[in-house]
C-alpha cells in the first residue's frame, strides 16, 4: 500500500545558518512530487532529510502519520537513486542488484527472485552478467534504479538521477521512470533543476527558493496560475516574458495600466496602489506576430530561430525591453524585421511590486 509523507514546519541548520526554514508540504500515498529550484535551493538537502541522511533541525517529519525525525534511515523504509550510479565495479549486474540484500541476510532464493523482478521490470535481464564498465550510462542508471527496486521500499526518493545523461537519453529515461511509477504505485520524490523534468513527470510540483516552499501544486495550475513572479519565470520553457508596468494614477477605475510606453485596459480593477510598478508577464507561446485583441506595439527582431515545428522569435520592444516569442509552424522571419506583437489579456500575468501575482 502507498504510503503518505507530512512535513511540519521542518527546518535545517548546519551551525548558525540556516537552509530550510519551516517546510509545511504533504505528500499523498502514490504520488509522485517533483522538488525543482535553482541550484542550491535546498531541493537535495530536502530530500536527503527524509531519507535520514540529513539530521532535522526543527519541525517534525511524519510517514504514514509516525514520526520519523530519530528513526534511523535503514527504518524508515526508503530506497533512495543518487546522481552518481555508485555501482561496484568488480562486481556484475547481478551482484550489483543482489549485495544489498545479501549483506541483510535473504535468503538466495528470495533474493534471486527480487532481482528478477526488477530486470524484467527494467528490462535489463541481458545484462546481468555484465560488469559496470560494460554498459551505458542509460544502462548503469536502469541499474541503480534496479537496485533500489528490489529492496521493495515504500518509499523511492530520486536525487538528479538523470544529470550525467545526454539530452537525448534523459528524454528516454524520464519516461521510464514515469512508466515505472505508474507499474509500481510506490510514493516517489524526485529531485530536479530541470523543470521540464518536472512538468513532464510529476503530479505534485514543489517550487523551491532559498529553502522555502514558493509554490505547490499540479503542473499546470503553476504553469497557468503561477503565484509569484518567481514560479512565472521558473515554470515554462522559454521562459514567461517580463515587461515594466505600471498602474496609471489618472485612473479612477483601477484598470488602466502603462505596459512599455503602452496603455493597456484591463478587464477589472488591479489590486494595487496608484502609481506602483508592476511586471506585465505573458508566455512567449501566448504572443502572436500580428493583429490582436490586444496589442503590444512593434518589435525590432534580433535572432530567429526555426525549429521545424515551431519558430523562435527573439525581439527588442521600442522601449528596450526584450521579448521571446514561439510561433507555430515555420514562419518566414527574418532578423532585423519590425513585427507588431499581440496577445490573450485572458493568458497574460500582472505582478505585483512585491513580486505576488496581482
Amino acid at each position: 500500500m502507498a504510503t503518505s509523507i507530512t512535513l511540519d514546519r521542518v527546518e535545517k541548520s548546519f551551525g548558525g545558518l540556516q537552509v530550510i526554514h519551516g517546510i509545511d508540504l504533504q505528500i499523498e500515498p502514490g504520488e509522485f512530487t517533483v522538488f525543482v529550484g535553482p541550484s542550491g535551493c535546498g531541493k537535495s538537502t530536502l530530500l536527503r532529510m527524509i531519507a535520514g541522511l540529513e539530521e532535522i533541525t526543527g519541525g517534525e517529519l511524519r510517514i504514514d502519520g509516525t514520526r520519523m525525525n530519530e528513526v534511523p534511515a535503514s527504518k524508515r523504509g526508503i530506497a533512495m537513486v543518487f546522481q552518481s550510479y555508485a555501482l561496484y565495479p568488480h562486481m556484475s549486474v547481478y551482484k550489483n542488484l543482489a549485495f544489498g540484500l545479501e549483506t541483510a541476510g535473504y535468503k538466495k532464493a528470495e533474493i534471486r527472485e527480487r532481482v528478477q523482478r526488477a530486470a524484467n521490470i527494467l528490462q535489463i535481464n541481458p545484462l546481468l552478467q555484465r560488469r559496470p564498465k560494460a554498459l551505458s550510462g542509460g544502462q548503469r542508471q536502469r541499474v541503480a534504479i534496479g537496485r533500489a527496486i528490489v529492496r521493495e521500499p515504500k518509499i523511492f526518493l530520486f536525487d538528479e538521477p538523470l544529470s550525467n545523461l545526454d539530452a537525448e537519453l534523459r528524454v528516454q529515461m524520464r519516461v521510464e521512470i514515469a512508466g515505472l511509477h505508474q507499474t509500481l504505485g510506490n510514493t516517489m520524490i524526485y529531485v530536479t533543476h530541470d523543470q521540464v523534468e518536472a512538468m513532464t513527470m510529476a503530479d505534485k510540483i514543489v517550487v523551491l527558493k532559498e529553502g522555502r516552499i514558493m509554490q505547490a501544486g499540479r503542473p499546470l495550475d503553476l504553469y497557468n496560475r503561477p503565484a509569484n513572479r518567481f514560479v512565472a519565470g521558473f515554470i515554462g520553457s522559454p521562459k514567461m516574458n517580463f515587461l515594466k508596468a505600471r498602474l496609471l494614477q489618472d485612473d479612477p477605475s483601477r484598470r488602466t495600466i502603462d505596459v512599455s510606453g503602452l496603455k493597456l485596459t484591463l478587464e477589472a480593477p488591479v489590486e494595487a496602489r496608484a502609481g506602483e510598478e508592476l511586471t506585465f508577464g505573458v508566455r512567449p507561446e501566448h504572443l502572436r506576430a500580428g493583429d490582436g485583441r490586444a496589442g503590444l506595439g512593434s518589435a525590432r527582431v534580433q535572432l530567429v530561430e526555426h525549429l521545424g515545428g515551431s519558430t523562435v522569435v527573439y525581439a527588442a520592444m521600442p522601449n528596450g525591453e526584450t521579448s521571446t516569442v514561439v510561433l507555430d509552424g515555420q514562419q518566414p522571419i527574418r532578423s532585423g524585421e519590425t513585427i507588431p506583437l499581440a496577445f490573450d489579456p485572458a493568458k497574460a500575468h500582472l505582478f505585483g511590486s512585491d513580486g505576488r501575482r496581482i
